[in-house]
């Protein structure tokens, strides 16, 4: 009984292992640098990165102006994520912005802006 007991348990705990090995699979998280200099840059990256396929959730801290991104690595990768961020008109660790994104970006966002008036 107690040698059933105990491979019954070494096979849940193998299952759960295997579950867990491709569960990290795919969900992955990313740190990119972005030119953001306020709250309405976090505002507008986060939001157009949650309507990126397969991004989980996006958080920028605008002291350091990285964005942190958990994401399904089977529905997306870090070359369209950065394209997102660039595409909105910021630059994305070293592509730079996409000057039509970067042209609609309000005056306070643009790079080179010391400080913000929110």
């Amino acid at each position: 009984m107690n040698r059933n007991l105990f491979f019954s348990g070494l096979m849940a705990l193998t299952l759960t292992g295997t579950t867990l090995l491709v569960a990290d699979d795919k969900d992955k998280e990313v740190k990119i640098k972005t030119s953001a200099v306020c709250e309405m840059c976090k505002a507008r990256i986060e939001r157009n990165l949650a309507f990126e396929k397969g991004v989980k959730e996006a958080n920028l801290d605008v002291d350091t102006k990285v964005v942190t991104i958990k994401y399904n690595a089977a529905k997306t990768d870090v070359s369209k994520l950065k394209a997102n961020i660039t595409k909105t008109g910021y630059d994305a660790d070293e592509v730079t912005a996409d000057p039509k994104g970067y042209a609609k970006l309000p005056s306070c966002c643009k790079k080179g802006v010391a400080t913000h008036h929110d």
